[in-house]
């Protein structure tokens, strides 16, 4: 089933990269997902189907969207990249995301166009095709899960904020210790962490925080289990430690200076990314709904023949064209703008996840009891879209965060 795409400029490369990545998403991402989902965190950890699936996205070059092509990326542009992240969102918002925070060591490292992290990092991730090196986000906290977000969100407005993972400077290196949070995706499996920090532990109302492109493998860095969590369970999410870890100095990409704008670019580009992903999700659950309508009889009709399932479906007909107008818009606009306009981000992310998480709603209602079902995949998708509303930031302390920069645009 395909969507009409209202874009008319579309060219034969866009639709057959549309069609190419929602094959792969069919064909692939969709049934591990569904696989995977019925284990263990730790039996997906241990899962060759686990690993299987992101060395196939890997070996396609997926893993490399976000990278320019003089670095051997795809380099895919803004309205590709939007159109490829709703495909993968529509096969596995788990493996979506997954591939979407491996990424990011990596694009930051290319930001800065450092010599050594051109080899040790970017050159190692582009060329790999084993899964042996894979990214992670590791921002949140025991105690601080969306207040991180709310000190990137606005670079004006900076929340009161004491961090648990701190860096300090010890000759040449960086001296690391702290937690950070159950819920890092791809934190079990990860080889790299995009590490956000604090450099002035207890230093009062200021905050000064870097970020490191971290390896996993060095001394001190340990790991909790698995998480165990409502949706998305093909994304393993897990706690990382950090006990007195030498980190190489040119390890830290950003500092105290660049904090505030590229700590907003990072967030940008990921809640640009999560409201694509789900804008999927969303259509996903639509499709499976629409499938269903046709095909069961209640009353003597089909159910699509009821005027208000008829409603039912329009509604989230039209919201899913919406999100996905304002998932491209804001990802246009901030992947090719510095420093970003973050408030669009977060308002595409907020806006399409809470569509996804209310059209799957409604998709299970038009299924009745067989939507409580784990047979039938709207189940999945709705437990999916649920963890949508926390993740990168929780869309109820993300809009007040955005509305801060948007109050001060209209003075």
């Amino acid at each position: 089933m395909d969507y009409l795409d209202l874009n008319l400029d579309l060219d034969a490369d866009q639709i057959a990269l549309k069609r190419s990545v929602r094959q792969f998403a069919r064909e692939v991402l969709r049934p591990a997902a569904r696989e995977l989902d019925r284990l263990t965190a730790e039996e997906v950890l241990k899962s060759e189907l686990y690993w299987d699936t992101l060395r196939q996205a890997k070996r396609l070059g997926y893993h490399t969207a976000y990278i320019p092509e003089n670095h051997g990326g795809l380099g895919l542009p803004p309205l590709e990249l939007q159109i490829f992240l709703e495909e993968l969102g529509w096969g596995s918002a788990g493996f979506a995301v997954a591939l979407g925070v491996d990424t990011m060591p990596a694009t930051v490292a290319v930001l800065m166009d450092d010599p050594m992290l051109n080899e040790a990092v970017i050159a190692a991730y582009v060329n790999d095709k084993e899964a042996d090196f894979v990214g992670c986000w590791a921002i949140t906290e025991p105690d601080q899960g969306s207040d991180w977000v709310s000190l990137i969100a606005d670079a004006e407005e900076q929340p009161y904020m004491q961090a648990d993972v701190t860096a300090v400077p010890d000759g040449g290196d960086w001296v690391i210790n702290g937690t950070k949070a159950a819920w890092i995706s791809n934190g079990p499996s990860a080889t790299h962490a995009l590490l956000f920090v604090q450099f002035n532990p207890g230093g009062g109302d200021e905050f000064k925080g870097g970020i490191a492109v971290c390896p996993l493998n060095l001394s001190g860095v340990s790991r909790g289990k698995p998480l165990e969590k409502l949706g998305q369970r093909e994304l393993l999410q897990g706690e990382i430690y950090f006990d007195q870890v030498r980190l190489p100095g040119e390890y830290m990409v950003i500092d105290e200076e660049l904090f505030p704008t590229m700590g907003e670019t990072v967030l940008a580009y990921a809640n640009a990314g999560m409201a694509a992903m789900f804008t999927g999700v969303a259509r996903a659950a639509f499709e499976e709904a629409l499938v269903h309508t046709r095909q069961r009889r209640q009353g003597g009709k089909l159910l699509c023949e009821y005027d208000n399932v008829k409603g039912k479906l329009f509604e989230m007909f039209t919201s899913i064209e919406a999100a996905r107008s304002l998932s491209r818009a804001a990802l246009g606009y901030n992947m090719q703008t510095m420093p970003p306009a973050t408030r669009y981000s977060i308002a595409a992310k907020v806006f399409c996840t809470e569509t996804a998480f209310r059209v799957t709603h409604e998709a299970i209602n038009l299924f009745g009891g067989a939507g409580l079902s784990r047979e039938y995949y709207v189940e999945k998708l709705f437990r999916d879209a649920k963890a949508a509303l926390i993740e990168d930031g929780s869309n109820d302390l993300l809009g007040p965060a955005a509305m801060n920069a948007v109050l001060r645009e209209y003075r």
